[in-house]
C-alpha cells in the first residue's frame, strides 16, 4: 500500500453521480456540531448545507475487498468547514449523519472516525438519455425510514461541463478534507483525494425526507423548502487517508 504526506490510505473506491441539494442556512445552526479546531466556511457571506447522495463502487478497506460490501449507495447531510493549518487554509466538509444500507458499513466508519452513520434500505436509480447514454437525465437516491420512503432527485439540464472559475458549485464540491468530533472533544481531520469532476446543472431539484426524524428539529424548515442550488457531479475514484487528531 503507498503512503503519502497525508499517511496511509484507509479506503479507496469510486465515488459516482453524486446528486446535491444545496441550502442556505443560519450558522448558528451550525454551531452545536462545528468540530473543535475549525470554523463555519461560507461562500459570499451565505453557509450551506447539503443532501447528497452518490454511489460506492469497487470500494476496498486497507487494501481488501469484502464480499457483498463494495457496491452501495450513500446518502448524506453535510457542511463546510475550514481550518488554519501551516500550509494555509485546508476547507473541509463535516457530516451531521450518514445513510449506508448496510450495518457493518456504518460500523467501520463509526469505527475509523466516529461518523454519524446508519444502516437503512437504499436504492439508486439513473435515467439516461436515450440518444447518449453517457449523459443523465436524472438521478435519484432513496431510503427508508419508519416504513416510509424517501428519496432525493436531481433532473438535469444539458450536458456536463468544468465548474465555473469561483462558482458556488466549485466551493461546494471542492473540499478535499475531512473532520470528524470525537468523544472527549477532540477532531480527527482526515484527507479525501480526487481529481476536478465535471457537472450537470439541474432544471429541478426535489427532496422527501422526513427530516425531524432523521437530522433534528432544527434542520426541519431549511431542508423543507426548496434547494437554493442542486448539480449532479459525474465522480471518480477516490482515496481516503487515515485520519490524524489535530485537538
Amino acid at each position: 500500500m503507498i503512503t503519502s504526506p497525508f499517511g496511509k490510505p484507509v479506503l479507496t473506491a469510486e465515488w459516482r453521480h453524486l446528486a446535491l441539494l444545496n441550502y442556505e442556512i443560519d450558522s448558528e445552526i451550525l454551531r452545536p456540531w462545528v468540530p473543535r479546531g475549525t470554523e463555519v466556511d461560507s461562500f459570499t457571506d451565505k453557509t450551506f448545507v447539503s443532501m447528497v447522495g452518490f454511489r460506492f463502487e469497487k470500494t476496498r478497506v486497507m487494501g481488501l475487498a469484502i464480499p457483498f460490501h463494495q457496491n452501495f449507495e450513500e446518502i448524506n447531510l453535510r457542511f463546510y468547514v475550514r481550518r488554519k493549518a501551516e500550509d494555509g487554509w485546508r476547507r473541509g466538509v463535516v457530516f451531521i449523519k450518514e445513510i449506508v444500507p448496510r450495518p457493518a458499513i456504518a460500523w467501520v466508519a463509526r469505527w475509523l472516525y466516529n461518523e454519524n452513520y446508519v444502516a437503512l434500505p437504499t436504492g439508486n436509480a439513473l435515467l439516461r438519455s436515450p440518444g447518449d447514454p453517457t449523459n443523465l437525465e436524472s438521478v435519484k437516491y432513496f431510503w427508508t425510514l419508519h416504513k416510509r420512503a424517501q428519496f432525493l432527485e436531481v433532473v438535469t439540464a444539458g450536458a456536463p461541463n468544468n465548474f465555473v472559475a469561483g462558482s458556488a458549485e466549485e466551493f461546494i464540491a471542492e473540499h478535499y478534507w475531512g473532520y470528524s468530533a470525537q468523544r472527549g472533544g477532540g477532531t480527527v481531520e482526515y484527507r479525501v483525494d480526487h481529481p476536478t469532476w465535471r457537472i450537470w446543472q439541474a432544471r429541478s431539484a426535489r427532496l422527501e425526507c422526513d427530516v425531524t426524524a432523521l437530522y433534528g428539529a432544527e434542520f426541519a424548515e431549511v431542508l423543507r423548502a426548496a434547494p437554493s442550488s442542486a448539480f449532479v457531479a459525474e465522480g471518480s475514484a477516490v482515496t481516503v487517508y487515515r485520519g490524524r487528531r489535530i485537538v
